[in-house]
Formats: C-alpha cells, structure tokens, sequence
C-alpha cells in the first residue's frame, strides 16, 4: 500500500497528540510490579506499547483496555510468572530493554524476540550491565543481539557508567536493581530522559536523582495508582514543525508533555525563530504538561550536538525536515545513534529527501542541510521507520509538493491516526489515497 499526500495550505485548528509512548511502555510494566491496580488514562494504542501490553500478560500480569482507559492488576515485584511461550516485543526497542532489566531478576526462564528490524538492533549496552550484576543472558552474536534467553538470577546491585546517555539503558538497569537487595546506580554522560526515575518514585520506589546519576533501592513495595499519560512531544513535534513551515498556519497542540528531559525540540525550534507560545501549564501525574500554539514563521539554520542530543535524539529526522525551509545552513552532530533506530535515519532521511530535491550531506554522526532549495514532488520510501514516514509527509505539506510514500503502515507503531489528524485540520486539509 503507498498513500499519496498532498500539501494544500496552511494548518489552523486544534490538534491532540497520542500519548506518551516513553510514559505508556513504563506505565504497564511498573503497575504490572506494583500491588494493587493501575488506571492509565491517555494511554498511547500503538503497535509498540502494544507489545508491552502482550509481553506483560504473557508474564502474568492482568492488563485490562476499557475504552481509551488501560487497567492493570498488578502482582508485585515476585508475582510474575515463566511465560509458557517466547515473548515477542515485535519493532519495540523500549519494550526489549526494558523487560531485559525485569526478566534478569526472576526466578524462571524466559526467551525474548521481536521482529527483523529489532533483531538488527544493538542489545549489548544492556545485556553487559545486567551481566555484572549477575544475570544469565545468551543469544546470538555472543548475547548481543535478539532472539535472547535469559535465565532469572539473584542480582547483585551495580553502580554503573553508562558510555551513552540512553534512558532505556538506564531503566533496564535501575528495573533489575528493583529486584537487588541495595542501591544500584547509573550515570550517564548526559541526562536523558528521566520518566522512569520520575515514574518509580510516584509509584513509592525509593529514588535519588543527583546530577547525572539516579540510584534506586532494591526490594521496594510499589503501589498501583492513577497515571495520566501526556501527549507525546515527539508525535507533537511533527504538527509544531508542520505549521511553523506552511505558511498562514496557526495551530493548538494540546495537552504536550514538556518534561525537560524532552524539550530538546523545542529549545532548537525556538533557536530556529519558531513562533510558539505555552499556554496552560500545569503538572499532571508528576508530568509537565502545557498546550502549545505555533504560528508560521521564518525560520533560521542553527548547529544542533552535545548535550542537547539525547533530549531530542527522535525528533531529529524531522527537524532535518525544519531545516530544508530555514535560512542558511543545519548542521546536526553527536547522533550516530541515530544508525542504530528502526532504520539507518542518517541515511534514510538524506536518500529521501535528496530524491525531492533538498541539499542534504550525510556525515557519520548526523548531517548537513542547506535551506532554502525549492522541493520537487515524488516517490519516496518509509525503510519502515515510523518517525522517517512522518517526516517525509511533514516536508509534502511544507514545500506544497504531493509525495507518495510506500509503506506508511508503520506509522501505526506511534501515532495511529496520524494521517487522519492531518486530513482534519480545517483549510490545511491535505489529501491522502490508499
């Protein structure tokens, strides 16, 4: 199937974004350890979160959809069971990672696939941790790659260095120091995103954040509670880029999370000259939440590396979209981790988009992007990679050009009803065919 999208005019209305899906993944598997029920409200339907949800009720947890409300029946840190058949996080990088660190302090066996995209995907930043810590991981590649086998062990707690600021290497650490008797530590280079440490500690883990390092004590009593799920930033992303480039838009995103550990996007996008205004600000399930208007504006090339990185390392396939209709020159360094996503993003986004016309040079860890080039429209294609998808619709609208993307169904891994949200918007209507 390709779907054909036609840019038309400029965005106006209101939009609301899925939910969290850093927040959604979390929100199951620690109400799944905690006692008692979870409620979690706004919960992101995609494909990955889906997994999770299978994955938890494989292990014995009680994950129940009423509506747009996800219940879970939690059974503690020692209620979970061996699964009776392999647990399959399908493309989910976080429901992998993450379930390693929860599976490493079981007392049963258990095997963890997912699909051809996640078997490709580097494991071994999280499988040598958990290996000090005294798990028992094989698989192929010497342990480091998907299908896994992991043999539940009693864990020893840890402090350890992470060479990469990455939250599902820290969460994967600290959720197997949940079953450690002590404190385990991370610490990163930088700070990545923080919803685990924010989200045990609301569910009654004792958690110390110092700088780059978060320790956690073992053998906590979590407690099932109410958890409201914000909009994800990152689908947000594409409809604050979306109307900062087609001209006469103006657009409200309501309900974005704006935890700061994830508004690398909108630090750059206000460096950029993006018009955007916060607009009732509020917390919500110890979440920063706000809604966002943003107007069309000029926008400006800027240089975008260091720390700034991970606060915004998923966006990034999209401003590379931002920076085709600013002035001057983009200039994205420090991400080669963007190599090892769904797809090679580096050399995705620059094969697409050169192929409608941008001035765009891959480099090992990012990218180099001359602004101002007149787009021409095409075929392109997903490499099935949601967020490359997405993006490439995003630069359709900017430019007013019509693209067909092949493969859009991948889109559905983050934000279903993406291509819908976009054919709603008022007199920014823009066309797509199946």
């Amino acid at each position: 199937m390709s779907v054909k999208i036609q840019g038309k005019g400029p965005l106006r209305g209101e939009v609301s974004v899925p939910g969290d899906k850093s927040v959604s993944h979390r929100a199951v598997i620690f109400g799944a350890l905690a006692e008692g029920r979870t409620e979690i409200e706004g919960f992101l339907f995609g494909e990955d979160c889906l997994s999770t949800v299978s994955c938890m009720r494989q292990l014995g947890a009680a994950v129940h959809v009423n509506g747009e409300t996800v219940s879970v029946d939690g059974v503690g840190l020692t209620g979970l069971k061996e699964p009776e058949n392999i647990l399959d996080a399908g493309n989910s990088g976080t429901t992998a990672r993450l379930l390693l660190g929860v599976l490493a302090g079981q007392p049963f066996y258990t095997v963890l696939t997912g699909d051809g995209s996640l078997r490709r995907r580097p494991m071994s930043r999280v499988t040598k941790p958990l290996l000090q810590m005294g798990a028992a991981i094989s698989g192929r590649a010497g342990g480091t790659l998907l299908p896994l086998s992991v043999q539940g062990s009693h864990l020893t707690p840890t402090t350890y260095t992470s060479p990469v600021a990455s939250a599902q290497v820290k969460s994967a650490v600290l959720l197997a120091g949940l079953f450690a008797e002590g404190e385990t530590t991370v610490t990163e280079p930088e700070k990545s995103r923080d919803h685990t440490e924010r989200m045990l500690a609301a569910f009654g883990a004792a958690v110390d954040v110092r700088g780059n390092s978060v320790t956690v004590t073992g053998r906590p009593k979590l407690q099932g509670r109410t958890v409201r799920v914000p909009g994800d930033i990152s689908s947000a992303a594409f409809f604050l880029i979306a109307a900062s480039i087609v001209p006469g838009s103006d657009l409200l995103v309501r309900n974005v999370g704006i935890n700061p550990t994830r508004t690398g996007i909108l630090d750059v996008l206000t460096e950029m000259g993006a018009d955007m205004e916060y607009i009732n600000t509020r917390d919500e399930s110890g979440e920063p939440v706000a809604d966002i208007r943003v107007k069309a504006a000029p926008l400006r090339g800027v240089e975008i590396g260091g720390e700034i990185i991970p606060r915004l390392i998923d966006e990034l396939p999209v401003l590379a979209v931002a920076a085709l209709f600013a002035k001057g020159e983009t200039v994205v360094r420090d991400a080669a981790e963007l190599r090892v996503k769904e797809t090679d993003r580096i050399a995705a986004m620059t094969e697409e988009l050169s192929s409608l016309g941008a001035d765009i040079e891959a480099r090992d860890d990012g990218f180099i992007i001359r602004g101002g080039r007149m787009l021409t429209g095409g075929s392109v294609k997903s490499h099935d990679d949601h967020r490359v998808a997405m993006s490439l619709c995003i630069a359709a609208l900017g430019a007013g050009i019509t693209v067909d993307l092949d493969s859009p169904d991948c889109i559905a891994i983050s934000y279903p009803s993406f291509l819908e949200t976009i054919k709603t918007l008022g007199s920014g209507l823009q066309e797509w065919d199946k």
